[in-house]
This record gives C-alpha cells, structure tokens and sequence, in this order.
C-alpha cells in the first residue's frame, strides 16, 4: 500500500471487546453460553423502552433529532443543570473522543491510571497526544502521583469513577484534595459509566464540583444499568462553554433516533430500573460470598462487575471458562496476567459461572 496512514493510527492496537455469544457458540459448537464479559445488564430493557423503541422505528427513514431536544430537557430536569451543559454521544466512550478531539492537539500531555478503561488511551493516542500512565497503588488511583504528573503541556486527566477494571471510587475528600491544586487550564474529566450503582455515602457529588470548577467534564452512560448498550447512547455534563466547544467536535446525528427514544423512556421508568438495582446487589453479595468459600480473592467493588484474582494465568482460565460456556473477561489486555473480571449476571447464569470456575480451578 503506497498509502501512508497517520503515523499515530500506527502506535495503536484495537480495542478488543469480549466475545459475542453467537461466535462463541460458533466457534466451539456450544449450544448454550452466557456472556459475563462486558459490564451489560443482564436482565435487558423494560418494556416501556421496548414499545418506545418499537413506535421510533416506524419513522427511521427520517434522520434523527441532531439536538436531542426531548432527552436534552428531561435529563436537564433530572440532573438539575441548564440544558446547553449536555452533550450527547454514541455512548459515553464517543464524548470522551469528543473531548480529547476538542481540546488536545499533538504534543500536549494526557494523565490516566494504568490499568484504566482502555478507551483514553487509545483517543490520546490517535490525537498525537503524549500519555502519562500512573499505576494504581492497591487497585486504588494514586491521585497524589497523578497531581505530580501534572505538566504545563498538561490537557486532561481522566479520572473513572468508579473505575473500570477495579470498580472501586474515589471519594468525596480525596477529589477535593485531589482539584484543589489542579491548575484551570487542565480539563479534569470524571468518566461515571457506574454512577447509578453507587451507594456510598462518601461519593463525590460531581455536579455540585462543576458548580464551583468549570474545567470538569463529566459522562455518564444509559449502556449500563438502563440495558441500552446496544443502542449507543450517552452523555456529558459541563459548563454550557465547555458543552459548546464539544458539540463543535460532536459528529452530526450522533445518537440514533431509537437510542434517543429509548433513553427517554427509561428516564420515564425508574421503578423498574431501582428492582433490577436491588436484584444486581443481592446477586453481587452472593458471588462474593461464594468466592470467599471457595478462597479465590477479588476486588468487590460497587459496580456491576467483579475483578477475581486468580491463583494461576488468567488467559488459561478464561480459555478454560469458554469451552464450558462461559465468557469472562481476561485483564491480560490490561496488563493484569492474574486477573479476570466478571460481570454479575441473573441468578441461573450467576450459579453457571461460580460451577464452571470451580470446577476449573
């Protein structure tokens, strides 16, 4: 190829997501596999959000609201902020592209965690940026070493919260320590995909930061508890300036007019969303206490994944869980060798999981 490509595209390796269960069933012949690999809800979207999903697709020939206006003023109402400080992406992994589009320029540097979700490396990347990896002290951001990271040609700082892989968060007064000596020129972004899992009291508000601070970002994500990652929709909340010079980065129609009206009903279904809350923490309970018994250690967390550490190879575990049906994350792309992270399921896969893996080890 006489082609040359852009030379950052180069240092990159694709993001690889857990497996589809049908080329699982492919592959090995399965007739029955349960996916645990990819943070989804496994109990899927209320019917409320199915009927609205159904009505949006009689007018797909018609190109989506570019504004997201509906969903624009309910979550603004939700969220108690103006609606000009949102920002809609194809998930909430699009907005933080979005961001590091708008606001880095090759040269500039880029502070994350390592290990840390994948996505903000590979943006910072492809954007010519330098990345400054600091390693988790105990599954935990070391936000003092992050601080001392902090250079003038400093841009952004992602902070996951709660954190994927580790699904542990930050609280209240380490982030207040933490901003207090962040220069305004460092946009801070607060990537909270898990937020609604969240129960601890000492969890910071973000909202009531960015009423004080106006170099924070902040995403949130209808994939994870709202059970629409296949539909692609998310969202970022800023000062309306902030919000401004991201949507100039924002690709036109973005979000899909059925994401938009599923997200919108979701919203409008919140009982629903609070049960499958409470099955997901009993369950969660559940797993933990059966790993316990078994002696295999792991992060809890307060999400809707485990990360299990493991007494052997992760890749051979992982490879061991799949031939019986089972897919599970392996954290080697993460650097963790040791490692796997599983998400909580229903009960029936739940037990499938805990047999498979004791049988394994």
């Amino acid at each position: 190829m006489n082609i040359k490509p852009n030379k950052n595209i180069l240092k990159l390796q694709p993001y690889v997501p857990g497996k589809p269960i049908e080329e699982v069933k492919r592959e090995l012949g399965l007739s029955s596999v349960i996916k645990l690999a990819s943070n989804e809800n496994p109990y899927g979207p209320s019917l409320k959000v199915q009927k609205a999903i159904a009505k949006a697709a009689r007018d797909l020939n018609r190109y989506p609201d570019g504004a997201c206006f509906e969903l624009r003023q309910k979550l603004a109402k939700r969220l108690k902020v103006r609606p000009d400080q949102l920002v809609f992406g194809c998930g909430s992994d699009e907005v933080i592209v979005m961001a590091i589009r708008a606001f880095v320029e090759p040269g500039d540097e880029v502070v994350i965690a390592k290990p840390s979700f994948l996505v903000y490396r590979l943006a910072a990347i492809s954007a010519g940026a330098r990345v400054k990896e600091v390693p988790l002290q105990g599954l935990r951001y070391d936000l003092a070493a992050m601080k001392k990271a902090v250079t003038r040609r400093t841009k952004v700082i992602f902070i996951g919260n709660p954190d994927n892989p580790s699904g542990l968060y930050v609280a209240k007064k380490e982030m207040a320590a933490f901003l207090k000596d962040i220069p305004d020129t460092v946009l801070v972004f607060f990537d909270e995909a898990y937020y609604e899992f969240v129960e601890g009291k000492d969890y910071p508000d973000s909202l009531a930061l960015l009423k004080k601070r106006k170099n924070i970002v902040i995403t949130r994500t209808f994939s994870k508890i709202y059970a629409l990652a296949g539909a692609r929709i998310g969202y970022g909340i800023a000062t309306p300036e902030v919000a401004a010079i991201l949507d100039r980065a924002r690709e036109p129609f973005n979000v899909t007019s059925l994401a938009q009206a599923a997200a919108i009903a979701a919203l409008d279904d919140e009982a629903y969303y609070r049960r499958i809350l409470r099955e997901l923490s009993q369950e969660r309970e559940r797993v933990c206490k059966a790993l316990q018994k078994m002696g295999v250690a792991f992060s809890k967390g307060c999400t809707n994944f485990i990360q299990v550490h493991l007494p052997q190879d992760s890749r051979v575990v992982a490879a061991a869980l799949l031939k019986k049906g089972v897919i599970v994350r392996d954290m080697n792309v993460w650097g963790l060798t040791n490692y796997i992270r599983v998400t909580i399921g229903t009960p029936s896969e739940n037990k499938r999981f805990l047999k498979a893996l004791k049988e394994v080890l």
